[in-house]
Parts: structure tokens; C-alpha cells; sequence
């Protein structure tokens, strides 16, 4: 775990808004992507991710005018995924405004996709996004958001790309995904156990204490979360207060 842990609100994007759903499926509408950015990152986020759901399953790049919206409203780190398939692409979302971008399906598709453009813009840039789904003692990686299952062992997976030159990796647990009911901290404690670089933990966020429990027990070095900052049911300065109280070290808001 890094010496300090990183709150980054997701905005799962479709259609131009934020949404969220539960286990991949069930999806509602939560906003404007470029007004609840600007929200977080005046709230002290510490990080903004922002997904285009649909953009590998409908095979079409990542919204353009989305990124460049976000881009303009934020002042923190920003990382976009969702339909890149090429270098080429990873350029144009880093001159949108991106900071960093995460690749998942077409890293399954092609892995020297992620040895090609941690070479070309540096590993800081390149994070690699798994959902992954308990499978009886293992878990099997999903690619299409969520839609296609794979022969991939999720924590193999993860440590293939490490060694291609991704920077980190943000792992979403399919099974957690929407359910409030914590992070997988056992996967995800598997993971760091076998890696160098930052874990990000997705997937499960309802309570404060899964926040701590993300960072504790699973040693992720950030945590990720969408619904419960989206309908304010936790704020970021409480999030970031709760992980003081419990010891874990976090960037200042002020």
C-alpha cells in the first residue's frame, strides 16, 4: 500500500450522463458528468475516473466532447477509459485533457497494447482496469464491461500486466459491483500480495468502514466509488475524516 491513500469518485458515463447501476445491469441516471466532476474535485476528491460504459461493447471510441468537459472543470488527476483500442487513441483522449486513461477489453485483445503505450507516454499514464468474477476458488476476468467472460484468471491476469508497463490497476469486482456491501478484500489482498504497483479497489462501496476495510485488509492503495458519493449518502470530507480517525493517511483538502 502507498503511504497515502486516494478517494476517486467514478462516473460511469452512457449516453452522455452518469449512471449507475448494480452488478453491471440495472442502470439509472445520476447527472452531468462535467457538474458532478466539477462537485468532487471542489470536494477534495483525490482523483476524478470516468468510464464509458458502452464504448468497447458498441465497439466506438470514447466521447470526445465528454472528456473535454470533465477536462475543463477539473484541477486533479483524471483518468478515462472505454473504447481505446490503439495508441493513437490514448493520445488523443491525453491531449482532450486526460491525465491518464485506463484500457481493459483491448488489453485482453492485444497486451502489447500496453507495452506500446507505457513506452510511448510513460506507465504513470497507463492504468489497466479488470472486472473480474468469483469463479469457485479463483476469479475469471470479463471483458465488454462486464458482458463477455474469459479464460483469464484475474490475479495471473494482473501480473502479466504489471510486467507489460502498466502503472496500476484498478480491479471492479462484478460481484460487489452496486451491492453496498463492501469491497472484495479477498481478492483484492491476493492481488497486492502479488504485485508492485497501486491497486485500485472498485466495486461494493456503502459504508465508510468498507472504505477503511479497502485500504486495511485489502491493501489497496485507493479506493473508488460512485453511487455512494453520487446521491451524497457520504461526502468526501467525511470519507477522508473516517480514513484519519482509523490511521490511514490522506492527502489534505485544503
Amino acid at each position: 500500500m502507498s503511504l497515502t491513500a486516494r478517494i476517486i469518485p467514478c462516473l460511469d458515463v452512457r449516453a452522455g450522463r452518469v449512471v449507475k447501476g448494480i452488478n453491471f445491469k440495472n442502470i439509472i441516471d445520476a447527472g452531468d458528468p462535467a457538474e458532478v466532476a466539477k462537485k468532487y474535485d471542489a470536494e477534495g476528491a483525490d482523483e476524478i475516473c470516468m468510464l464509458d460504459i458502452d464504448a468497447s461493447f458498441q465497439e466506438r471510441s470514447t466521447t470526445l466532447t465528454t472528456v473535454e468537459a470533465i477536462a475543463n472543470q477539473v484541477f486533479i488527476p483524471f483518468t478515462v477509459g472505454g473504447g481505446i483500442k490503439k495508441v493513437q487513441d490514448i493520445e488523443v483522449l491525453l491531449k482532450s485533457g486526460a491525465d491518464k486513461v485506463s484500457i481493459n477489453t483491448s488489453a485482453i485483445q492485444e497486451p502489447n497494447l500496453i507495452q506500446e503505450a507505457s513506452k510511448e507516454f510513460g506507465s504513470q499514464c497507463i492504468v489497466v482496469a479488470i472486472d473480474a468474477k468469483k469463479d469457485g476458488n479463483a476469479w475469471s476476468v470479463y471483458t465488454h464491461g462486464g458482458k463477455n467472460k474469459t479464460e483469464l484468471n484475474a490475479i495471473e491476469w494482473a501480473k502479466k500486466v504489471e510486467d507489460l508497463g502498466a502503472g496500476e490497476i484498478l480491479m471492479t469486482s462484478m460481484d460487489k459491483d452496486g451491492t453496498k456491501s463492501g469491497y472484495d478484500n479477498e481478492l483484492n489482498k491476493k492481488l497486492t500480495s502479488h504485485l508492485r504497483i497501486p491497486l485500485i479497489a472498485s466495486g461494493g462501496a456503502g459504508q465508510l468502514s468498507h472504505l477503511v476495510d479497502a485500504i486495511k485488509i485489502g491493501n489497496a492503495d485507493a479506493v473508488l466509488a460512485a453511487s455512494i458519493f453520487h446521491y451524497e449518502e457520504i461526502s468526501i470530507a467525511r470519507a477522508k475524516e473516517e480514513l484519519t480517525i482509523n490511521d490511514i493517511s490522506v492527502r489534505s483538502n485544503i
